[in-house]
């Protein structure tokens, strides 16, 4: 809903100028009492109103009206801003800006007094939705429900005695559950067994196929050295590297033979068993797969319907028999059809367990007609989208920017929300954990599916169904949202409406790099290019979008293009910018007026060519800047000037990621006390006084630290005092200091649940783990570890928590301890280019637990020493 997250905007503006230390303008408090009124009372009315318009996609004129008006307001305030920002000149009262103002307050004025005689009239319905869960939601596991007889089907050919390379078509119309299928297969135990090497990749329908081929090599050999070669290279290394093993490759979502016909000659027929999966919804590109191996999903039927419901709804617990009935019609409306038996349910999970609630959603799942082809599944759908809570509306259809299949990830995709001002505050949480409630509310509804999970249990990968995604892309269209820009004639773009188009874009999603009219009015730019953009084609910063908040490059790429990346003295212009992720030209420079983005949240850059990137004392005056991360290379970040009159406390500062040779010391601290993610690099060896890691212990809120050195002294990293914050811990010790003296600080950690030691150095040739240590600790990962030659758990209770283990590269380890084996919440070990002994005790590992406890360890082993 685009009025409602308009308001929230708005409200934001305001409210980050009232609390700014330096506003660059300042808003009569007559005028600010007034919009915060009619800013408030539109948020209640749009809360609690179903719009008349809801079961169409016809445009509704008073939500666009209120927008247009919230946008118009928005246009005269920021219009103001950035005039200022550019005139250097102190604030002072300004007519022009007080009359345009005033011109807006009074149009919102008639609205609020339109709106209060249709709340009257209309007799205000109150949605049948519940409040954001107060309890910790969780990722959900794909449940086969119905589809048993198939998924034995496929496992029986995967397991068959033919020996030749065979196709798998899995075939079924969207959301019959041909992925949850696959990967259920993918994940199984005995699959798991069978297969040495196994690899999934989406392909899509508009599928590429070097990044098809780079991803199935990425997946299966965990390497990813292949960014600059060309897709026949890839192929070839792909060749080579599963030729003689015994291989699964899951193919999703393929949607046409051409795909194939150009890769199927990278994968050899080992005569060995190996497998490809492939899901499809067309039913003849199964046939040109291969004919007789077929497997057909099915509706499911009406038990199997009921199952799948009340599983989704109610979890372990039963249907209540007064809602019984009114579920069963729900169910018979999805038609057997587990993307909406699942999509309805995730809504009624949410909703209150009362009659009249189950009967008004039922009523407007009757009364919704959509005219399409996927009509009944797109009609549960569109049910679930309109009894969304408003605050998650915007949430839910910003998912649609993002290409087909995209893997979105999850801490990026919260930093957008937080940028884009749809994100209401509550008191006590930072932004990005109110939007981490959100998506993981879009998960429990089942609207955004988990793609991968980080190594501690996290989301770190979402994706949204094909389906979900048109819904999106739909109501965006209706709402005025966002737009796609695709290539076509030389036209100025508008937003489809009515009659004559009001108020160009605010978002646009670029799919070419040819842009043509006036975005004067735009606030947000997402690259996504279909295909590779030159130099002229690129969108650049320029005084059009002077108004610009949100700029996110087509970076996915941009390190690997020089054509794709931008001078960051052309990019900081955007003085209005809140978010900015790019790739940088290798001859960028920062600006010393930086301080000038005076609300400047978010800036990433990527750079491969960049190798230093020297920033100015005024970054120490960014006081909204929430991330700073720098990809690839590193910042030189110079220390806060201590003769500053004005200091500015980045209270709101979160991430410092790449930054080179940081001097920590009581004004750094001072500076940002709330940083919570710190990856720092030490390459100096003359770091003024003898603590300056020591000052760690300071960050009371630091929960992910990264820290490499180098220096030729050994002892440097003895002198780290970590805080008791922190939860995930890599260190890469390239300085020499003996690893047995920093594990035991570093086991002592009470919250420390994700710890990487690279390049550890063990010189007295063995690691004994102390009782009582590493309690929280769920992933540990040994890499490059010189010296390491014993390691001792004298108990499993040394690491109560254990999920994963991973060793990379000791080729002097002689055993993993049996004790390791013992942990009952191991889930997995892997194991890369270690000793033979290290490999054979690993095995030993695997069998024990089965036999013991006929649970089956997911064991990863590649390239013996």
């Amino acid at each position: 809903m685009s009025a409602y997250g308009a308001l929230v905007s708005l409200m934001n503006i305001i409210d980050t100028l009232e609390k700014h230390p330096s506003p660059p303008i300042s808003i009569n408090e007559k005028q600010v009492q007034t919009l915060t009124q009619n800013i408030t009372f539109l948020q209640e009315f749009l809360d609690g109103y179903i719009s008349p318009f809801a079961d169409s996609h016809k445009a509704y004129p008073l939500e666009r009206r209120i927008a247009d008006a919230v946008y118009a307001a928005e246009d005269v305030i920021e219009s103001h801003i950035v005039d200022q920002i550019h005139s250097g000149s102190t604030i002072v009262a300004d007519h022009e800006f007080y009359h345009n103002l005033q011109k807006v307050i009074e149009e919102m004025d008639l609205i609020n007094k339109e709106v209060k005689s249709i709340a009257v009239e209309a007799q205000t319905k109150q949605k049948p939705v519940a409040a954001l869960s107060a309890s910790s939601p969780t990722v959900k596991e794909n449940v086969i429900v119905g589809s048993e007889e198939v998924f034995f089907e496929v496992l029986d050919k995967l397991a068959g005695n033919q020996l030749n390379l065979q196709i798998i078509p899995i075939t079924g119309m969207g959301g019959i559950g041909k992925t949850t299928l696959a990967m259920n297969l993918f994940e199984n135990a005995l699959v798991k067994e069978r297969f040495n090497i196994r690899a999934w990749t989406t392909i899509s329908q508009t599928y590429n196929v070097r990044e098809t081929l780079r991803e199935v090599l990425f997946r299966a050999s965990g390497r990813d050295s292949s960014s600059d070669l060309s897709e026949d290279k890839l192929g070839q290394n792909l060749y080579q590297f599963l030729f003689g093993r015994r291989y699964l490759i899951i193919m999703d979502d393929m949607w046409s033979i051409k795909v194939w016909e150009k890769i199927k000659f990278f994968f050899p027929d080992n005569q060995n068993g190996s497998r490809i999966i492939v899901t499809t919804r067309l039913s003849d590109l199964s046939s040109q797969l291969n004919e007789s191996c077929i497997v057909a999903m099915k509706f499911l039927d009406k038990a199997s319907s009921w199952d799948l419901f009340c599983k989704t709804v109610f979890g372990k617990e039963s249907c209540p028999i007064e809602l019984e009935k009114i579920g069963k019609n729900v169910v018979a409306n999805c038609k057997g059809l587990p993307l909406s038996i699942a999509t309805i349910g995730g809504l009624l999970a949410k909703s209150e367990r009362t009659k009249e609630c189950w009967e008004r959603i039922e009523q407007n799942l009757n009364s919704i007609v959509i005219n399409s082809n996927d009509g009944f599944c797109l009609k549960i759908l569109w049910m679930s989208y309109i009894f969304l809570p408003n605050y998650l509306k915007p949430c839910f259809l910003y998912m649609g920017v993002f290409k087909e299949d995209y893997r979105i990830r999850v801490s990026m995709l919260e930093k957008l929300w937080v940028s884009e001002g749809f994100l209401k505050p509550r008191s006590g949480k930072c932004l990005e954990t109110l939007a981490r409630e959100y998506f993981m509310e879009l998960v429990d509804r089942n609207l955004v599916l988990v793609d991968e999970l980080g190594s501690t249990g996290n989301v770190k990968f979402c994706k949204i169904h094909d389906l979900l995604r048109d819904l999106c892309l739909k109501e965006a269209e209706r709402g005025r949202f966002y737009h796609f820009i695709r290539d076509g004639p030389p036209a100025i773009y508008y937003f489809i409406t009515d009659g004559p188009p009001a108020i160009s874009e605010r978002r646009v999603v670029l799919k070419t790099g040819w842009l043509f009219g006036s975005l004067s009015h735009t606030r947000s730019i997402i690259c996504d290019y279909d295909k590779r953009a030159s130099d002229d084609e690129k969108v650049l910063p320029s005084r059009d979008l002077r108004l610009l908040r949100t700029f996110r490059a087509d970076v996915s790429r941009g390190h690997l293009y020089k054509n794709n990346a931008y001078f960051l003295e052309n990019v900081l212009e955007l003085v209005n910018s809140r978010y900015l992720a790019i790739c940088a030209h290798s001859e960028s420079r920062f600006s010393s007026s930086i301080d000038l983005l005076w609300n400047l949240q978010t800036l990433i850059i990527y750079s491969s060519y960049l190798k230093y990137c020297h920033v100015p004392n005024e970054i120490w005056k960014l006081h909204q800047l929430r991330h700073l991360e720098f990809v690839e290379n590193e910042l030189i970040l110079p220390n806060p000037p201590s003769d500053d009159s004005d200091i500015v406390i980045m209270e709101n500062l979160q991430t410092l990621k790449g930054v080179l040779d940081l001097l920590l010391n009581e004004e750094v601290v001072k500076r940002i006390p709330n940083v919570k993610k710190l990856h720092l690099t030490y390459y100096s060896d003359e770091m003024e006084g003898e603590s300056c890691l020591s000052y760690l212990q300071c960050f009371s809120k630091l929960e992910n630290l990264y820290c490499c050195t180098f220096m030729q002294t050994g002892d440097f990293l003895l002198r780290i005092n970590f805080p008791n914050s922190i939860k995930k811990l890599v260190v890469a010790n390239l300085s020499g200091t003996k690893s047995e003296d920093t594990l035991p600080k570093i086991g002592s950690l009470p919250l420390l649940e994700k710890l990487i030691l690279r390049n550890g150095v063990f010189r007295t040739g063995k690691w004994e783990t102390i009782e009582g240590q590493f309690q929280k600790l769920k992933f540990l990962k040994l890499s490059y570890c010189e010296g390491l030659v014993n390691w001792i758990v004298s108990d499993s209770s040394h690491f109560p928590l254990l999920h994963k283990l991973s060793l990379d590269h000791l080729s002097e380890l002689e055993e993993i301890p049996s004790e390791v084996g013992e942990i009952a919440t191991l889930k997995s070990i892997s194991l890369i280019r270690c000793s033979e002994a290290a490999v054979a005790s690993a095995k030993k590992i695997v069998e024990e637990r089965e036999d013991l406890y006929g649970e089956q360890l997911d064991l990863r082993v590649d390239h013996i020493w």
